[in-house]
């Protein structure tokens, strides 16, 4: 009961002090970069992003710091992500590849209907973090396939960013590491797409095969050699 009543009367005491006012909780996103974004006529290779996979630690909105342990643990500013982290990386990735690939026809998994992808990107994304006395690290893992769902290459991916300490500059540094992992799963897609180029390519160049002309039966010949009999 006493801590009851000191609470109510510490937060009235607040209320009537101007001193007393609560600090704004910082609030991040994701930076896309210096993205060039491809004319709505290049409708190009159709590519499915997705399922994008995050650890569960990730799918929290509070933004983790990687101590100097190694342990986790919650922003001491209460910094938080603005809005969903996974969706943030799911379109800072899809612009990525759009960039780089030069193509308009991309999606999220699963698709909207009648959308029938060429090529398809699985992504799992197992570590995503940074302290400030800990460099932005990223681990991922790909997998490519193509429009038969046939597995076409997959890679496993560390990367590292240094950063200055402070939460906005570990974001930027995180950002980056997002824009290089769109670069290379580009660099991973291309190869496909060339390879589906040379096969249209192939077909349509192919020559037309003459049709075979109808089998016309033999005539036989009219024999002359029957001997006439008159009576």
């Amino acid at each position: 009961m006493n801590v009851q009543r000191f609470t109510t009367v510490l937060l009235l005491a607040c209320a009537s002090l101007a001193g007393c006012v609560t600090q704004p909780v910082p609030m991040y996103r994701l930076d896309n970069g210096a993205v060039e974004m491809p004319g709505q006529a290049a409708d190009g290779t159709a590519v499915l992003l997705g399922p994008v996979k995050l650890a569960d630690y990730l799918q929290h909105d509070a933004l983790l710091q990687r101590l100097p342990d190694g342990s986790l643990a919650a922003d001491g500013q209460r910094a938080r992500w603005a809005g969903s982290l996974q969706g943030d990386i799911s379109q800072l990735l899809l612009r990525q590849l759009a960039s780089r690939l030069k193509t308009q026809s991309l999606e999220l998994s699963p698709g909207s209907k009648g959308f029938s992808p060429e090529v398809q990107i699985e992504l799992e994304i197992t570590r995503l973090d940074s302290g400030p006395q800990h460099p932005a690290v990223l681990e991922a893992q790909w997998r490519v396939l193509d429009g038969q769902g046939e597995r076409q290459s997959s890679r496993l991916v560390r990367l590292q960013e240094q950063h200055k300490g402070s939460a906005t500059d570990q974001v930027r540094a995180q950002s980056l590491l997002l824009q290089r992992l769109g670069e290379m799963m580009a660099s991973a897609v291309e190869p496909v797409m060339v390879a589906k180029a040379r096969t249209k390519n192939s077909v349509s160049k192919a020559p037309n095969k003459p049709q075979a002309a109808p089998a016309i039966p033999a005539v036989e010949p009219i024999r002359t050699d029957l001997e006439v009999f008159r009576f």
